[in-house]
């Protein structure tokens, strides 16, 4: 059992600990079972930094409810005993049509979890796509994971030396593929963590120190990996350091359309532009010659009141006319979710919260769980759906929750 259980004193208590969490494990039927899990072993303020949304959190609600506006169509008298998950993402076989999105700081949920992931990710034979933002260096994960998939999601960051020391140490380090993510010139009004002066390393302030104690299961890991910015440790950045600042020490928000050029004639691999909403700004990243768009509101993290990803999605697909491969992220946490979103023409989806309940539940192993709640739930839809393999889900395996009679 890797994770925690590795930082307690003596193999009995190593034991007990791996087996009370491998029953927890399989009692959890859904991926809300494992948000369960980790609220209960998570300090408050590091829950709602995985949780929370900008401002109101209407969109970050609404890219979860969304998906119910769109009613899955099943056929019968298929023959659906051979089924298969398997798909193409950017020019390469994976057993599911999905990815692990790119998520900052994973490595304070669980010890080393950038790690964790990325190998739970390997054995699923999915992508993983590290985080600038990530505790783990790019290099630490690809010495972890030598034969992962690993994907690498990069920010415009206003040192540009830095940014393309980044890009050219992804190259070496065999990243396939570069996700430039443009939708974060400045970080979104996250009033949770402002209530709770979220920070890396957290603030020792009282209350923070109070409800840290009562989640003693976090806390061993958490003294036994400081966390830091693992892709900036060379660049003299340390300290309490909340998000919000780091972002706007870091971020550039003048990056505009002949950036993101250049960027494309850098970088010689497959690339996705994330964070788009907007039909002509697909048509742009096309335009451009880049190979995949993420269709994303960044978790509801950023711009409060944009609309759900699932509800942008038909008209980016429609804009784009099969030019690019299209992804989406947010509000994900069902194998029919990932049903609908092929449906409505994605290539893949990505899975951020989805990923870090499992992690923050129990490490690893909690990934691996969080991997096999989603398969059982796509593979079962799938054969309920009359679609033996996702190549067979179309535009026709949904209909609008507001269509007339």
């Amino acid at each position: 059992m890797p994770g925690f259980a590795s930082c307690l004193p003596g193999s009995g208590m190593k034991a007990l600990l791996a087996r009370r969490i491998d029953r927890k494990l399989q009692k959890a039927q859904s991926i809300a079972d494992l948000r369960q899990l980790a609220y209960a072993r998570l300090p408050r303020a590091v829950f709602d930094f995985i949780d929370g949304g900008a401002a109101s959190e209407r969109t970050l609600r609404e890219n979860a409810s969304a998906f119910d506006d769109w009613l899955l169509m099943p056929r019968v008298a298929v023959d659906v005993s051979d089924r298969s998950t398997q798909t193409l993402l950017l020019g390469k076989q994976m057993r599911f049509p999905f990815l692990f999105s790119p998520t900052g700081l994973s490595g304070i949920f669980w010890p080393n979890g950038e790690v964790a992931a990325a190998r739970a990710a390997e054995r699923a034979g999915v992508p993983y796509c590290l985080s600038t933002n990530s505790v783990a260096s790019l290099e630490d994960v690809a010495r972890a994971v030598p034969d992962g998939d690993r994907w690498f999601q990069l920010y415009f960051l206003r040192d540009r030396g830095w940014m393309n020391t980044l890009l050219d140490r992804a190259a070496r380090a065999d990243y396939r593929v570069l996700c430039l993510t443009v939708d974060l010139p400045l970080t979104g009004r996250r009033e949770r963590d402002a209530r709770n002066a979220f920070t890396i390393p957290l603030r020792p302030r009282l209350a923070t120190l109070a409800n840290m104690a009562s989640r003693p299961g976090w806390l061993v890991g958490a003294l036994k990996s400081q966390p830091r910015f693992g892709n900036f440790e060379s660049n003299g950045k340390s300290g309490f350091t909340s998000v919000a600042q780091h972002v706007a020490t870091m971020m550039d928000p003048s990056a505009n359309w002949d950036d993101i050029a250049c960027v494309r004639e850098q970088w010689r691999g497959p690339m996705m532009l994330k964070g788009l909403l907007h039909p002509e700004d697909a048509e742009k990243a096309v335009a451009l010659g880049i190979e995949a768009v993420m269709v994303s509101n960044h978790g509801g993290r950023q711009l409060d009141q944009s609309p759900a990803a699932v509800t942008a999605l038909p008209a980016i697909v429609a804009a784009i006319g099969g030019q690019a491969e299209v992804f989406i992220d947010g509000g994900i946490s069902r194998g029919t979710d990932i049903l609908k979103a092929l449906a409505l023409g994605a290539r893949g989806v990505g899975l951020g919260r989805s990923m870090l309940w499992g992690l923050s539940a129990a490490g690893e192993r909690g990934v691996d769980r969080a991997l096999e709640i989603l398969e059982q739930e796509l593979d079962s839809s799938m054969a309920l759906l009359g679609t033996p393999s996702t190549s067979d889900i179309s535009r026709a395996c949904v209909i609008s929750r507001f269509v007339s009679s």
